[in-house]
Order: structure tokens, then C-alpha cells, then sequence
């Protein structure tokens, strides 16, 4: 049988315009999140237009009102103990007599879930899905010039709706968007393109879409201008389209970039482009986008190619909270983050298993990560979500299935045609373990024997049958089709053996195995035209060996890079912990492992545990960077490396001599008797020092330290990381110490939160009282003024406090 070889070249672009927001990508936008009235729990008539919300809550977005309750016992595991509810949001909107004839338009980039909203006391609509971007028209509704009033109700009384954590209420930001009768459409520009085989030129093709809501005919002249990553205009081009009275007419052209700069992942090159609509030599609209120039190609046999070079996807799975942020988390802290995984060697995020915001897409196509875009986690029937614990008693079965067959389409098609623009994104995924067996569909093939896929109790006929999932996946494939022919289509199988006897793997152009790496290369021989890779796996060595060593499976998705809450064990348990980075944003023992076996230059590290009867015969991935233990307490010291050879120092004496890298477990490892000092592991490649690291014994916490992350360029409603830790005398960090931290601030800002990374979920980590971990205390600060000084004062009992100022 011949290969069939799958080739996606692309040209993307994030849709924007001059506002602080890139998401609709038309019009006049401004951000509103300012000046919200809020009350948690239902209000009859919340939504009419004269209601007296002045006894309410004032706040501004975005804003999580699940992540400021206490967590109780009582509610679900699932999401992390942390209640739902309902809750109402209301604001006055000033709406100038200037803007009359104008359309004028509220677009929501994230409300979780179920919202309602009202203008002027009248019902404009409901979406029900609590991850994707939606707008509405309010043009007909408006007071130009007097008094108007937004009320969004949101519906979050399904607490336990989902496996992990997702916040309530309007978490993320709004806009007012005020647009001329003919306008682009919402989402309305996006692009494809072709590189010729050298990559000395791209043929780009510009779709526009453009809507005419007056009631009358027009024409209107578009320009699109190109200017390179520094800036230069490289391309320009003017044509003419006519447009039918209350219709959206779609066009595209076609322009030629010669040489142009390719969008890699060391040098995430961006291009600009604008658009501009004129109707009688007047520019009625405009748009501009940040594009980059890459082709994607996924082969069969020899997996993905990125601008003709094939390479190994080395992703991470993540959620959408950090911490106690919940869900409301700024760009500058996503920034940190995802600047994290790059460090341990990722370059590759999957969007576990919803669209994020848009924020987080524009990071990953400025510092170069790959992504895997997700639309759903289930489809007509929902999953289990566990009450009491993770796999503890009875589930619930709440969740996103109760209006999937009524929005599944519209959701889909609205998370491609807002992501489509991103040349990080590479792959669109309409299913995460949709197929899990017996959760809900089941097949006669569980009845069989040494099948070796995870099952329970056989074939159960009383199930929702497998066949199905070919039927729905042929239906969304197709709605992908409609909006992006320029990426393929993917999904995440849990039960592959179960859909291998469906049509569900064939309506895939690639396809992904959750756990299954034992049947990569069986089914690699079985269905010789599929695309493999693993779209969720463990850490271990051997889930990344099947990756590295089988030419055909193009990478991994390892669950997960961060920390999360929910899919939280038995109180008080607060999230999973299976991250590779805490919540603190700290690289864990973990994500060094991984550094060392995903990073190409040479690395090292070198971490400690003491030996006991229970773990003398295992090699742990995960010890932790520490060198304090009582005298002649048999250490085993283990080095995470990806060098050929390394030896063992002790104050400077050898004392583990020199050994080679073990690709069994990838872990060379000496045991010692603990002696007071510095431990230093030293790496070589051809007998040259590559790499090293070094851990010293400290003292007791003497002091606090801190420091933000940045001193100038700070911004109104910004979000400062505020890094604490706690030292001994002679200024080392205590990574044993765990001191309880209070922080005050003054001046133009407040303290978000205090997160240490500790799973206990009965904790208060909104206030401004927190226990450190692991010696370190993360503190966000956000910025409530233009200018200022902010001072914060950081104090422990028994130790020495500090104090820092930042004058803006």
C-alpha cells in the first residue's frame, strides 16, 4: 500500500486591531473590565434594566469567584473541593450620541459557564460553553447618549461539571466593540500559505470576510500592506469588492513575499499585516495582524516536519488555572510559565481539553512553542467526575454532554475560525479520551482476551455503542474542514483497540494514543498510513524511549507541565500534582529529568534522598536539590544528565568516581555516607567538562529574601511576581524550610495571593498569611494605579523580615 504522506503548509496570523485585546479582530475595541457590580447568588430579575445592584460588590475583571471560597470537604473532589453557584455581573456602559449609527458590539473572550446576558433589560442570548469566545450585537438595544446597563448571568450551579478545576464567572476579558455599518467580520481575516520547495518565497492567500449590515449595496476597496519582523514593508495590494446589503461577502487575493523569514521555534520570526477598508475614499475599518511563515508536514514513517526539518514534538499537557489565581490568569503570568517549560526542553503545549485564552496562543507564537489546539473533553454522553476523590467512590456524571449536541458545532467551528491565525497552533484535536471504554461507549471487542486495554467488566450492552464515535467524529472533522484545510485533524484515544474497530481513528488525519505507547509499533504495522504520536503519557523513561527510538511516532504529550487543581485525591487534597513545574512556577526534580533527556546542549543536575529499606533498589526520578541529613546517614546521590560520563565531589575530593550514563534509567547515581559541605557532580562529553551543578549543606532560616520579577515598564493592572525565599546566614537558600510568611502592601497595588505549591486545599492561599515551601513563597501583585511607590513588607517569626519598594 502506498503512503499517504500528509502535507499542511501555513501561513498564520493573529487577528488584531490598536486595542489592548487582539481576540475579534475588527473595529473600534475597548477593554471593560473596569467598574463591574457583582453578587453571588441568584437575583430574580438580575438582568432588568432599573434592578438596584448598589449594594453589590464592586470588582473588576476578569474575575473567578470559585477560587476566593474556601474550600470544603463537602463539595467535589473533582474540581477541588471549591463550591460553583450562580453569579450575577452588572456594569454601566457610556455609550456617546457621536457613536449613533455606528454598530456596537460585547465580546466575551471567556465566561465559565452557562451565561445569560441582558441589555437594557432585554435577553440577547446564552453560551452555555465556558471556554469559547463569543459576541453579541447590542446595535439595536442601545441608548446612544443616555443610560445603558450589561447584566450577565452566569449559571456555574453544576459544580462538579468537570474532571478538573474551572472556576466560575467572567474570567477572563471583555470588550466593547464600536464598528461602521460595513465592517470586517468577527474573526474575519486569516490567511494560508504556500513556501515553494527552497523556502525563497511564500504565496500567501488573504481571506477576507466582510460585513455589510447596512441596507444598502456598496463597494469597498481593501489594502493589505506586509512589513517583515523589523519592520520594512515588503508587500502591498489594493482590490475592490462589491457587498450585498445585510450580507457577509467573502474574497480572498493572493501576494508574494519573496525571501521571507521563516517562524521556527529558536527564531519565532513575526510578520505584520494590515488591512484596511475604504467606501468612498473613507476607512471604515482595519485590522492588523502578527503573522509567521512556517510549513508543518506529518509523515507516517518518518513523523513531523517543521519548515522541511523533521523533528521530535516534545510537549507537556496543561490546564488553564495557576493556583490561587484560579482561573483568571494574566498574560505576564503565562508568560513566566510557559518561559519555564522551554527551559526544561518543551516546545510543544496541548491545550488540555479546552481552548485557553487568547493570550496564552500569542505567547506561544512569540517565544516559539508548538500547539494542540482542544476542543472538547466529552460529546453526547458525559464522563465520570469523581466526588470524594480521584478513583474514590461513587462519580457524578454532570458535565459539557448535556448541550453538546446543540452547540458542538457552532463551539468547534468558533474555537478554529478565533485560533486559526496562530502559527504555533499546528493540529486541531476534537476529543480527549472521548473513547475511554465503558466510559460511556463500550464494544464486544472488551470481551476478549489479553487485548491488553483497560476496561471494566467486558462489553457492557446497556453502554452507548463504540460505532458512534466514528459517526461524531466525521461530523466535526468536517466542521474543522470548512474553516482550516491548512491543519490536521487529531484526536486523543484512550481505547485504541476499542476504535480500531470503529470508523473514529479512520475520520482522523493523525492520530493520538493516551497511554498506549505497547501499541505503536503494532498498530504502526497494521495501519500503515496513520500519523502516531502519544497525546498523553507518562514521565517515564521508557514512555519517551518510545517516542525517541521509533522514527515513525512524531512525539509526546506528557501529563502534565504544571501543577493543577482538581482531579484532586481524598480531602484535603487541593489538585494533581503530576506537573513538572510547581504552582509556584519553580522547576521540580521531575522537570530536570526531563531537561536532561529533551535538552540538546549539555545539561546537569544533582539531587539527594536518603536510603532506606524501601527504596535502595529503586532510582528516583524525582530527588530533590538538597544536602542536609544527619552525619553518616547513607545518601544516594543521583545526577540528571545528558552528558556521557560523570563523577561525584565531595568539598572538592572525588568521591564517586567517574561513570557512564546509564540509558536504562538515565540516571547515573553513587551512594555515600552524608558529610557536611558542597556536593558537586562534574559532566563530560569526550572527556571534556560540559556540565556541572553543586548542592551545599545550609544552616537554620535566618532571613527572608525577596525580589520581583521586574523594576521599570510596570502597567496599570499588571500582575507582579514577587519571589520569596527563605535563607540561612550566609545566604543560602533553605530548601527544607517552611516558615510561616505574612505580607503587607502599601501603596498603588494589592496582594492577589500568596502561593507556596502545597496541596492542601484547607489552606487559605488568598490571604496574606502563607506557609513557605521548600523554603520559597510566590507573591502576586497587582498594580491598581498608573505611578507610585509600592512597598511591601515581608516578616517571620524568628527570622529577619525585608522590606522592598518599587517607585513607577
Amino acid at each position: 500500500m502506498k503512503h499517504k504522506i500528509i502535507f499542511f503548509f501555513l501561513f498564520l496570523s493573529n487577528i488584531a486591531n490598536i486595542s489592548i485585546i487582539n481576540g475579534q479582530g475588527f473595529g473600534d475595541a475597548h477593554v471593560i473590565n473596569s467598574g463591574w457590580s457583582f453578587h453571588l447568588g441568584d437575583i430574580k430579575y438580575g438582568g432588568s434594566e432599573f434592578y438596584d445592584d448598589s449594594s453589590w460588590r464592586k470588582l473588576d475583571l476578569p474575575h473567578d469567584w470559585s477560587v476566593e471560597q474556601q474550600a470544603n470537604p463537602s463539595l467535589a473532589s473533582c474540581t477541588g473541593y471549591l463550591p460553583g453557584g450562580i453569579g450575577w455581573y452588572r456594569k454601566m456602559l457610556e455609550i456617546p450620541e457621536n457613536e449613533k449609527g455606528k454598530n456596537v458590539y460585547v465580546y466575551f473572550e471567556g465566561v465559565y459557564n452557562n451565561s445569560e446576558v441582558f441589555i437594557n433589560g432585554k435577553w440577547i442570548g446564552k453560551r452555555p460553553n465556558g471556554y469559547v469566545s463569543f459576541m453579541y450585537d447590542l446595535t439595536p438595544y442601545i441608548n446612544f447618549g443616555g443610560r445603558n446597563v450589561i447584566a450577565i448571568r452566569v449559571d456555574h450551579s453544576q459544580d462538579a461539571d468537570s474532571r478538573w478545576y474551572t472556576g466560575s464567572g467572567i474570567y477572563r476579558d471583555v470588550k466593547l466593540i464600536f464598528a461602521n455599518k460595513i465592517h470586517i467580520d468577527l474573526w474575519g481575516v486569516y490567511y494560508s500559505a504556500v513556501l515553494s520547495r527552497n523556502n525563497k518565497t511564500a504565496t500567501l492567500t488573504l481571506n477576507t470576510d466582510i460585513k455589510n449590515t447596512s441596507d444598502k449595496n456598496s463597494s469597498v476597496s481593501i489594502l493589505h500592506e506586509v512589513y517583515s519582523p523589523d519592520g520594512a514593508k515588503v508587500s502591498s495590494k489594493r482590490y475592490s469588492r462589491k457587498l450585498l446589503a445585510g450580507k457577509i461577502s467573502t474574497g480572498n487575493v493572493n501576494i508574494e513575499i519573496s525571501n521571507p523569514v521563516l517562524w521556527d521555534l529558536n527564531s519565532p520570526s513575526l510578520y505584520t499585516i494590515k488591512t484596511v477598508l475604504n467606501v468612498n475614499g473613507r476607512t471604515v475599518d482595519s485590522s492588523t495582524v502578527k503573522a509567521g511563515l512556517r510549513s508543518i508536514r506529518f509523515d507516517p514513517d518518518k513523523g513531523f516536519f517543521l519548515n522541511g526539518k523533521n523533528m521530535k514534538v516534545k510537549g507537556v499537557c496543561i490546564h488553564h488555572d495557576a493556583g490561587c489565581l484560579g482561573a483568571t490568569v494574566p498574560k505576564e503570568v503565562w508568560k513566566r510559565r510557559l518561559m519555564k517549560l522551554k527551559e526544561i526542553g518543551c516546545n510543544a503545549i496541548r491545550m488540555s481539553h479546552n481552548p485557553q485564552a487568547t493570550c496564552v496562543y500569542e505567547l506561544c507564537d512569540e517565544i516559539g512553542l508548538l500547539v494542540k489546539d482542544e476542543a472538547f473533553d466529552e460529546w453526547e454522553y458525559p464522563k465520570k467526575k469523581w466526588i470524594l476523590g480521584w478513583n474514590k467512590g461513587t462519580p457524578g456524571f454532570q458535565g459539557s454532554a448535556n448541550y453538546f449536541r446543540e452547540w458542538c458545532k457552532k463551539d468547534l467551528a468558533d474555537m478554529v475560525r478565533r485560533d486559526r491565525n496562530h502559527p504555533s497552533v499546528i493540529m486541531w484535536s476534537i476529543g480527549n479520551e472521548v473513547d475511554y471504554p465503558n466510559d460511556p461507549y463500550s464494544h464486544p471487542v472488551l470481551n476478549k482476551e489479553g487485548i491488553s486495554q483497560h476496561h471494566v467488566k467486558g462489553y457492557l450492552t446497556q453502554q452507548p455503542r463504540a460505532e458512534r464515535l466514528g459517526e461524531i467524529a466525521k461530523e466535526l472533522v468536517a466542521v474543522v474542514k470548512q474553516f482550516d484545510k491548512s491543519r490536521p485533524v487529531t484526536a486523543a484515544l484512550a481505547g485504541a483497540v476499542m476504535s480500531n474497530e470503529t470508523d473514529y481513528p479512520g475520520a482522523l488525519d493523525i492520530v493520538g494514543y493516551n497511554y498506549t505507547e505497547y501499541r505503536y509499533k503494532k498498530d504502526h504495522e497494521t495501519y500503515p498510513d496513520r500519523v502516531l504520536y502519544g497525546s498523553e503519557t507518562r514521565h517515564d523513561i521508557n514512555a519517551w524511549k518510545a517516542v525517541r527510538d521509533n522514527e515513525f511516532i512524531m512525539g509526546q504529550f506528557i501529563w502534565t507541565g504544571f501543577d493543577y487543581l482538581g482531579e484532586a485525591g481524598k480531602w484535603p487534597s487541593r489538585g494533581f500534582t503530576t506537573g513538572m513545574i510547581d504552582l509556584t512556577s519553580n522547576i521540580k526534580p521531575g522537570g530536570y529529568f526531563r531537561r536532561a533527556l529533551w535538552y540538546d546542549s549539555p545539561v546537569a543536575y544533582v539531587g539527594t534522598y536518603k536510603l532506606n529499606n524501601n527504596n535502595k533498589g529503586k532510582v528516583s526520578a524525582g530527588a530533590p536539590h538538597i544536602w542536609n541529613y544527619e552525619e553518616d546517614d547513607l545518601v544516594r546521590v543521583v545526577t540528571y544528565t545528558n552528558c556521557e560520563e560523570a563523577e561525584l565531589y565531595l568539598n572538592g575530593k572525588l568521591v564517586g568516581t567517574r561513570k557512564p550514563y546509564d540509558d536504562k534509567s538515565g540516571i547515573i547515581y553513587w551512594d555515600l555516607p552524608f558529610a557536611s559541605g558542597v556536593l558537586e557532580v562534574k559532566c563530560y562529553n569526550k572527556g571534556e567538562l560540559a556540565a556541572s551543578d553543586k548542592v551545599e549543606t545550609t544552616g537554620l532560616p535566618y532571613k527572608i529574601e525577596a525580589k520581583f520579577d521586574k523594576k521599570d515598564g510596570i502597567c496599570l493592572n499588571e500582575y507582579l511576581h514577587l519571589d520569596i525565599e527563605i535563607h540561612d546566614e550566609k545566604g543560602r537558600i533553605v530548601n527544607l524550610a517552611d516558615n510561616l510568611v505574612t505580607c503587607t502592601v502599601s501603596g498603588p497595588a494589592v496582594l492577589v495571593g500568596l502561593e507556596s505549591g502545597e496541596s492542601n486545599a484547607a489552606d487559605n492561599f488568598r490571604d496574606s498569611v502563607q506557609r513557605c515551601r521548600n523554603g520559597r513563597l510566590l507573591g502576586y501583585i497587582k498594580v491598581t494605579d498608573k505611578h507610585g511607590i509600592i512597598r511591601v513588607r515581608l516578616s517571620s517569626p524568628l527570622l529577619k523580615s525585608k522590606s522592598l519598594e518599587i517607585e513607577f
